[in-house]
């Protein structure tokens, strides 16, 4: 994903030391049960679709302003699948982060698929009978989407 100019700001001050961070994951479906996946420019590797919400920006909302900027797709949340603080990553540069994730079941209301950022190297619908390889984060997730159960969270409370 691409790093948010506000993200940049910090940083300039904040050097690489860990942020913690919002983060939100769009599991978009059709009307025939497909899901919605991008290639990702950075890794080549097949994903859900997720950001970094703006300043003051609704989860819902980044959510359909993620979808729609890397994909071309309009979308409607429809429920909170999930939400999960993952473990801190370092990236190349250095730079520390750990995520709040807010997944999102949503569902597609228009648009065509289409890559409509650099941050992707193909989108595509699948069946969720007959995924691309993908990482762990993003089978889980689309597992609890799949289920007709409340909100998934991690019980270790």
């Amino acid at each position: 994903m691409g790093t948010p100019d506000f993200i940049r700001e910090i940083r300039a001050t904040a050097g690489h030391q860990l942020m913690f961070l919002p983060g939100v994951t769009a599991l978009v479906f059709d009307d025939e049960g497909r899901i919605l996946l991008g290639r990702r420019a950075d890794t080549g590797k097949w994903s859900v679709i997720g950001g970094i919400p703006e300043p003051g920006e609704q989860p819902a909302a980044c959510a359909v302003r993620e979808v729609y900027e890397e994909t071309g797709v309009h979308c409607v949340p429809e429920r909170v699948v999930l939400v999960q603080t993952l473990d801190p990553t370092t990236y190349p540069n250095g730079d520390q982060c750990q995520f709040m994730d807010i997944t999102m079941r949503c569902r597609a209301v228009g648009g065509e698929a289409c890559v409509n950022d650099e941050e992707s190297l193909e989108v595509g619908w699948f069946s969720v009978d007959a995924l691309p390889p993908l990482h762990e984060f993003g089978l889980f997730r689309i597992k609890q989407a799949l289920l007709d159960e409340p909100a998934w969270f991690d019980p270790t409370v």
